[in-house]
């Protein structure tokens, strides 16, 4: 599974590393580069798929509505941290406790989209000192007529006999074209690793307007998750039951009145549009059948969540940006069991962020660790990311007030600026 991605000259950050754990969350105020780091994440994902690069930063026309291509906040112009025209991506996979690879892209972003640099290494943790062993490396020399031809010089470890070259594509990732080449075991069953893993990630953004109309039949989730009522709708009978009443357990406790049922429908004349229902029960007898059109914004996006969580590949990363738009304070706990039940159940990591000072105290002490804090260096601008536990001042800050008291109060952004507010320990 992933275990960290590192941002370099990436749109604010300079270099900075965000940690891996089956819950993560980000905080930090406005602006301070959470949605950036998302940018990185869903950019990785885009280009180990063979995505050009270009598409992957600008958005692709017409793959806007499933979110299978959509921009990064401001595209290439603004990928690379300013006044820089590169930036660099890296992330480390682990495959059991004693062997990491960790993949790196360097992509230049003028004159055009091109990758300059990629590698994949191998990291031998068992014994006293890690070792290395280099499986593929990519670079373009600037100096040389290579750098204004669409090729990257590319070699290969073929075991014996040093590296073989080849001459890939320069305008889409290195490691997507490797995974058609025949190379030595190794080095394809780590490609296939590393692809699996980033290939996998799942960026969810759940948009309640996009999901009151009637959907077509699909079978996976939107990144939008405007399609939620055609993807319930499509499953086999038997499946479709279960998962109604796996989605109707969870979240029965979210309105005020009690949630009874949840259940897709299809539609019109040939049945292959879908529309999503749900029971609600008032008082000791009454009851009220609502479509989406009906169900507030909160609901929609709690059940777009819930059907990312139990649909995913096992080993998958979630991504949700502000994870609790829409619900209310109160909500909060139930919205954290849920994620810790269904990913520790299906093995799935997940990463958010949030401003929600109610879901940051019911994280309670014990997650501490897996809480990062996205600020700004107050001397050059740049994105820096924190892990809470590291901040000098934290147990003295935490006998003044709770976690999300803190956030609120400002109190966290401003111990890291003074003195770096890290410790060294």
């Amino acid at each position: 599974m992933i275990k960290e991605i590192r941002f370099i000259n990436w749109k604010s950050f300079r270099d900075a590393k965000v940690y891996i754990d089956p819950l993560n969350v980000l905080i930090g105020t406005n602006a301070s580069g959470k949605s950036n780091i998302i940018d990185g994440i869903a950019f990785l994902n885009s280009a180990v798929q063979g995505r050009n690069l270009q598409a992957a930063l600008d958005g692709e026309r017409g793959l806007f509505l499933d979110g299978s291509i959509s921009a990064i906040r401001g595209g290439a112009e603004y990928a690379a941290l300013f006044p820089g025209d590169q930036f660099t991506l890296e992330a480390v996979i682990q495959e059991d406790n004693n062997i990491d690879y960790k993949y790196s892209i360097t992509v230049r972003i003028k004159p055009q989209v091109e990758v300059v640099a990629e590698l994949l290494i191998k990291i031998m943790k068992k014994g006293k000192k890690p070792r290395e062993k280099n499986l593929f490396s990519a670079y373009r020399n600037n100096e040389s007529d290579e750098f204004s031809s669409p090729i990257i010089p590319t070699f290969v470890n073929k075991g014996k006999g040093g590296p073989a070259r080849k001459d890939l594509k320069n305008f889409i990732s290195v490691i997507s074209q490797l995974k058609n080449y025949e190379t030595i075991p190794e080095v394809s069953a780590a490609i296939q690793l590393v692809t699996g893993n980033l290939e996998v990630i799942f960026i969810l953004d759940p948009i309640p307007s996009l999901m009151r109309d009637y959907k077509p039949f699909t079978q996976h989730l939107s990144r939008n998750a405007a399609n939620l009522a055609g993807m319930i709708a499509a499953l086999p009978e038997d499946k479709k039951l279960k998962f109604e009443s796996q989605l109707t357990k969870r979240v029965s406790g979210l309105a005020e009145g009690e949630i009874r049922k949840v259940w897709a429908e299809p539609i019109g004349k040939f049945k292959k549009d879908a529309m999503l229902y749900c029971e609600e029960k008032w008082g000791r007898t009454g009851t009220t059948i609502i479509d989406t059109r009906g169900m507030s914004d909160g609901t929609l996006r709690f059940l777009g969540i819930l059907t990312a969580l139990l649909t995913r590949p096992s080993g998958s990363l979630i991504v949700i940006e502000e994870v609790d738009n829409g619900l209310h304070p109160s909500r909060a706990k139930l919205l954290l069991k849920t994620m810790i039940e269904i990913g520790t159940e299906r093995n799935i990591d997940i990463l958010i962020t949030t401003h929600n000072p109610a879901l940051m105290d019911e994280l309670g002490v014990d997650m501490i660790p897996f809480i990062q804090v996205v600020h700004r260096d107050v001397e050059d601008g740049t994105s820096k990311i924190t892990l809470l536990e590291d901040i000098k001042s934290l147990p003295k800050l935490l006998a003044h007030g709770s976690v999300g008291e803190l956030s609120t109060t400002g109190e966290i952004e401003r111990s890291l600026s003074l003195n770096g507010g890290v410790s060294n320990e």
